[in-house]
């Protein structure tokens, strides 16, 4: 009898409490990996989303404030600008009210000037300007509701007085944007508004810079440029902006990964428990082991090597489930599925997660196991022998 075979003998003599213990620990470092991939996947998301040369310029007192119009023209007009588009939220419904989803009212003529990096098709943009009721929608929506390219939609307004119908001329590619938006000309808005006494505001105006550099100095020249103004503006970076849609959810990242690293606690209870009856009842076992000669230090390695191992085991089968069960999610947000996974499709877990899970779990197996250990080890012989007789 090898010292490793005795380990690995002792380990299952109670298979279904040794599969057990494994599984509890699988589960935990499961849930600890997907845990620690979900600040990573905030910061692909915001990756994908964000340029480093697009601004965000949007009213001083916050979103749902209106600009005037006029404003576009004029940023126009700052040097280093490569590009100028604008947002007006329309807030239509398709449907029922539970199918709202952000569209909006942009420029179809400068939308390569300031999203160059979506890719959009130049044909499609070409049907885009040439439709006046023409609308570009993001593959997650599309898929959503199942829609296809030429399809007429009717959305109810919300906060416009008016119902829009619009043909569908094209896709924004996945990969890129927010994939649930919709865009259409704000000219079809304004003449649907005109009977009703018009519209001549916007939500918020988009800028490309030529180059990084140029970013900072082009938001410091809006903001001067509208200070004391009727309607003062706040410009950010695009990567800002989106970022502070994220902010809000910082505070719950903590408390998942407060919740997980509990799960991991309750498994090392529960760890140390299964170690400690095992060591209880092979104390006779112990006993005679210490009879025949074995020396503490042998004894206790092994008692310790029977809690590690199954808890790398553990470790094992859940990180390689994480990374099975998110790499197989990330795989099928880009085959099709991005609506139906929404933010779970950009769930990656890198290596260096699922090391750190492994080695957590054989913490939990030194943890859990040493205590039990090193009681059993230091049991003397004679009080464990007055036991078994």
């Amino acid at each position: 009898m090898t010292w490793r075979r005795l380990v690995w003998r002792n380990l299952f003599r109670h298979p279904l409490r040794a599969i057990f213990t494994t599984l509890a620990v699988a589960l935990a470092i499961f849930l600890v990996c997907a845990v620690l991939t979900l600040p990573a996947a905030l910061a692909t998301i915001l990756e994908r989303s964000a340029s480093n040369v697009r601004i965000s310029v949007h009213h001083k007192a916050g979103l749902t404030y209106w600009l005037p119009f006029a404003y576009v023209a004029r940023v126009r007009n700052i040097p280093g600008v490569a590009g100028v588009n604008h947002f007006s939220w329309f807030g239509g419904i398709y449907d029922e009210p539970k199918n709202l989803f952000p569209n909006f009212a942009i420029d179809p003529d400068t939308v390569d000037d300031v999203w160059p990096d979506y890719g959009i098709p130049a044909e499609t943009l070409a049907r885009f300007r040439a439709v006046r009721n023409g609308c570009l929608v993001g593959n997650a929506t599309m898929e959503r509701f199942g829609w296809r390219i030429g399809q007429e939609i009717t959305l109810r307004g919300t906060i416009f007085p008016v119902n829009l119908t619009f043909r569908i001329v094209g896709v924004i590619p996945p990969g890129v944007g927010n994939p649930y938006v919709l865009w259409f000309h704000r000219k079809y808005l304004e003449e649907a508004m005109e009977e009703r006494g018009g519209f001549g505001n916007v939500g918020m105006i988009w800028i490309r810079a030529e180059r990084p550099e140029d970013v900072d100095r082009i938001m410091a020249s809006v903001d001067a440029l509208f200070r004391n103004s009727e309607a003062e503006v706040a410009s950010e970076t695009e990567k800002a902006f989106i970022g502070s849609f994220f902010g809000s959810m910082q505070a719950m990242i903590r408390v998942i990964l407060a919740v997980g690293f509990l799960c991991v606690g309750a498994v090392v209870l529960i760890a140390a428990n299964t170690s400690a009856m095992g060591i209880r009842e092979r104390v006779p076992e112990i006993a005679i082991m210490k009879s025949l000669g074995f020396p503490r230090r042998a004894i206790l390695l092994a008692l310790v090597a029977e809690s590690t191992t199954q808890a790398l085991l553990g470790g094992l089968l859940g990180a390689g489930g994480a990374w099975g069960i998110l790499g197989a999610l990330a795989a099928a947000g880009k085959t099709g599925a991005s609506a139906f996974l929404g933010p779970l499709g950009s769930f990656r877990m890198s290596p260096e997660i699922a090391g750190q899970g492994v080695l957590i779990a054989l913490a939990v197996g030194l943890v859990a196991g040493f205590v039990p250990a090193w009681n059993g080890a230091r049991l003397p012989v004679v009080e464990a022998l007055r036991k078994l007789f």
